[in-house]
Order: C-alpha cells, then sequence, then structure tokens
C-alpha cells in the first residue's frame, strides 16, 4: 500500500478547528468511504478474487452497519488478504496527539497523558499526522498470548522511574489500545484461550478496555474483525458465547467457485514472474483442475480444505523447474514443459490432510488426480485438433525421449518437424516464435495422446523424470 498524499504538516489543535476539520470515529470514516466507492465504482477491496457476487456484498453491508464482524470459512480463502484490505477504506490522513500511544484524536483525548496536555496547553496542544498504514493492527490467536498482550498490564520500568501503582500513566497498552482510531484483526480467534476472549467483552460491546485493579475507562474508537474456522468451533476451540454473540456479523467465505476464478487467482497470486519464467496457460489450467479435483476428491479431508496457497504453490514448483532445466542446459529462455508437472506431487503433498482411510497412499492419489487433471485440459484445448500429423511419426515406431533436463532445441530435433504445429502452439495461446514454447505444445500433445491411450510411454525407473513415448 503505497502513500498517495505527503502527510499535513504537523499544527496544533487550535490551528486544526480553524481548518474546518470534523472528527469522526473510525467506523464512520469507513462507512463515507466505502459509500463513496461504491456510488463511483471504484474498486472496493482491491485483489479480492471471486468473492463480488457473494463474500462482499455481506462485508459491504456490514461495514455500513457498523458491525465488528468475523470472517468464516476454511483456510486458504483469503480471509486475512481480505481484512488487510479494509485499511483502504480509512482516510489517507487523520491527525493525533503528538506523542499518544494510543492515537488520541485532538478534539477528544482519552488517555490521562493526553488529557492533562490538553488541559495546560489548550489550542496549543500539538498535532501530528498518522497514515491509514500505521492504523491496522493484527495478532495470531497463539497459545501463548496473553491478556497483557491485547489489552495492557503494568510497566515494571516505569514504576521504577518513581510512578507509584496507582498512578494510570504506569500502564503499558497492549495491541487493541495501540490500535485506538483502526482497525484491530484478529486471526484464528478460537485458537485464542477461553480467560483471554473474556478480555474482549468490554471491547466490542462497552467499547472500553479493563488492566488489573485500575479504575481506568479508555473509551476505544476500533473496528474489531477476526478470522476463524469453522472446525475451529468444535476441535481446536471455540469462540466464547458471549464474544460471538457482540460480533454483529459473521461472514462465511469459500475457495473459488470456477475454474475460471481459480486460473485468475493463480495468476494474480503466483510468483511466477518474478522466477523468470513462463508457464503457459495450459499448464496453470492444469494446476487449476488439478487443486479442484483434490477438494472434490473423497481421499481428501474435506474439513480441512485445500488451500490456495496449494495451486500457487503448484504453479510456482512448474516454474521453478523450467528456471533449473534453462540454467543446466544453457537455454536462453526458461519456458515450462508437461514434464516439470510431477515435481509439484512432492512438493505440495504436505498442504493435504487425507482421511485416514487412505494412509500410505497419499502420493499414488495425488498423482491420479494430477494426471486427470492433465488430461482434462487436453480434452478441452487439443481435444479437437488435428493431430495426425504428429501420429503418423510414431507408425513407423519412432519413439522420442523427453524429459526435465532435456532443452527444448534437442526434443524438437528428437521429434522432427510437425505438420500443423503453428496451429497447436496457437491453440494453445502461445505465439510459438521460440523453441521454448514449440517444445511445450509438442510435449502436451504427446502427454495427451499418452492420456487417452493412443500412445504409450515409458517411464524411467532411476527417478530422473526421462520418458519414452511411442506407439
Amino acid at each position: 500500500m503505497t502513500k498517495n498524499e505527503a502527510a499535513p504538516a504537523d499544527t496544533t489543535v487550535g490551528a486544526l478547528r480553524a481548518t474546518g476539520h470534523r472528527h469522526r470515529s473510525v467506523k464512520e470514516e469507513i462507512r463515507s468511504n466505502l459509500l463513496e466507492r461504491l456510488r463511483s465504482g471504484q474498486e472496493r477491496f482491491p485483489g479480492i478474487v471471486g468473492f463480488d457476487e457473494t463474500v462482499l456484498p455481506h462485508l459491504e453491508r456490514a461495514l455500513l452497519a457498523g458491525h465488528d464482524l468475523v470472517l468464516l470459512g476454511e483456510r486458504g480463502q483469503g480471509k486475512t488478504r481480505l481484512i488487510r484490505t479494509l485499511v483502504t477504506l480509512l482516510d489517507e490522513w487523520t491527525p493525533v496527539v503528538a506523542g499518544c500511544e494510543i492515537n488520541d484524536h485532538p478534539y477528544a483525548p482519552v488517555c490521562v497523558r493526553c488529557r492533562r496536555l490538553a488541559a495546560e496547553l489548550g489550542d496549543e496542544l500539538p498535532v501530528t499526522w498518522k497514515h491509514r498504514e500505521e492504523r491496522f493492527g493484527e495478532k495470531l490467536a497463539t497459545p501463548d498470548t496473553s491478556v497483557g498482550d491485547l489489552i495492557g498490564d503494568v510497566d515494571p520500568i516505569k514504576v521504577a522511574e518513581g510512578r507509584t501503582l496507582g498512578d494510570p500513566e504506569t500502564v503499558h497498552f497492549g495491541l487493541v489500545p495501540r490500535t485506538n482510531r483502526g482497525i484491530f484483526a484478529v486471526n484464528e480467534l478460537p485458537d485464542l484461550a477461553e480467560r483471554i476472549q473474556v478480555a474482549l467483552l468490554n471491547v466490542l460491546e462497552e467499547r472500553d478496555v479493563q488492566i488489573r485493579g485500575y479504575a481506568l475507562r479508555l473509551p476505544l474508537d476500533v473496528l474489531l474483525v477476526a478470522s476463524a474456522n469453522p472446525e475451529d468451533y468444535t476441535n481446536r476451540g471455540r469462540i466464547i458465547t458471549p464474544l460471538k454473540d457482540r460480533f454483529g456479523a459473521e461472514i462465511r467465505t469459500h475457495y473459488p467457485l470456477t475454474l475460471e476464478t481459480e486460473l485468475e487467482l493463480i495468476r494474480q497470486e503466483a510468483a511466477v514472474a518474478e522466477l523468470n519464467a513462463q508457464v503457459p496457460d495450459h499448464l496453470l489450467e492444469v494446476m487449476a483442475r488439478f487443486t479442484r479435483l483434490v477438494r472434490e476428491s473423497p481421499a481428501v479431508d474435506s474439513r480441512s480444505g485445500v488451500s490456495a496457497r496449494f495451486a500457487i504453490a503448484g504453479a510456482e514448483t512448474i516454474a521453478a523447474g523450467a528456471l533449473r532445466r534453462a540454467a543446466l542446459a544453457g537455454e536462453d529462455e526458461a519456458v515450462a514443459r508437461v514434464c516439470d508437472v510431477p515435481a509439484v506431487v512432492p512438493a505440495v503433498m504436505g498442504k493435504v490432510e487425507f482421511e485416514v482411510s487412505e494412509e500410505g497412499r497419499e502420493q499414488e492419489v495425488l498423482e491420479h488426480l494430477l494426471r486427470r487433471a492433465v488430461a482434462e485440459t487436453y480434452r478441452r484445448t487439443l481435444g479437437g485438433a488435428d493431430l495426425s500429423g504428429l501420429l503418423e511419426k510414431f507408425d513407423s515406431g519412432q519413439t522420442v525421449e523427453s524429459g526435465e533436463l532435456v532443452p527444448a532445441t534437442e526434443l524438437l530435433r528428437r521429434i522432427g518437424p510437425v505438420p500443423g504445429l503453428a496451429k497447436l502452439v496457437q491453440r494453445l495461446g502461445m505465439s510459438g516464435e521460440s523453441p521454448g514454447q514449440a517444445a511445450a505444445a509438442l510435449e502436451f500433445a504427446l502427454e495427451g495422446l499418452f492420456l487417452t491411450r493412443r500412445l504409450s510411454k515409458d517411464v524411467s525407473p532411476g527417478g530422473d523424470g526421462t520418458a519414452t513415448y511411442r506407439t
């Protein structure tokens, strides 16, 4: 997130009032800015894919209503990403009392220090500016999280400096008060111990905090957002009933509903471009179909889910295989081929939870589903293509050896001229101007012919990925 405008100059509360600045709460800011984006047609939640007609309308209603909310969904559905985009709905800059630990607004200071300074300095109270990036706090709910982490505790250093234990200024504020006038997110809320969840009750309802024995009422201006996995309600932990009741909205997320959305997500998130490798569209489609097949497989624990990171890691593994081959074979460009796909299985196996009955068959299951994904992609892209020119080469008993370390130029030499190669490359969405793209198209056609039982394939037992195609 970039800072579009330079910070306004530091000023005083008197000068700020002279500009006509109006104090708005966090939820008022979000409501106003969201309405403005809705009216203008501007993108409301940058980088969020596949939620436009399902999740986002519910989220927008919750924000307009001023509700604190819980995003509920399986792992890897983009809950944290969605939460972090909420920061873009805050004002670019907001005034705060200079030096305040909890971002007090100059018009309405709430901490002991700022109230004292306001009484002493009046209109000369110094004001500085805070960017919306600095108004977001986030905590992963780990078992060792304490009330002190979230709310606050006594600061022994301040006590050692001479203040008494009864002095409210000896308090060291936790993450929630330090995000005052901003958005605070708790990821995996059910993992937070129930006794710690109790500390959030006042934040959500009375909008204040209680710290040990201090008579300290600290009215907070904060939007509280949490994420949770549905299984966490009953297995690893749960959200206590009083806390669930205090959240204004519960919003369900989901995995991409269509293959096209899955592909869009992979293209957006996979760091393929950073690897300086080309992954043709048909191989990205293989990964998208593979991911969806794994999610639907009865061998996989559906309660655990299959994260979007599964497909993203797979695409990056394919790109890395092309990059490795280019480096070892001295190729000028790295173009992924179908021979790079099998390496995905060991790379992503740890991201899948299998049913107990499938113990020991995990790799076999994934390899089978990957072959199905390749076959389905082949049928969609090249199923109706004229491959007679390629098949004729095998009628005379010719064989073609390929593998993850066979350079593109060498593979093309082994196959020889193929009539209609340009149309083949075009059907796969590539320009065909490079040997790498031509080799990628031909090898995918060979694999498709094997999977549809029009060719045979012998795989080397050495594990080096070498495969020989023949009739």
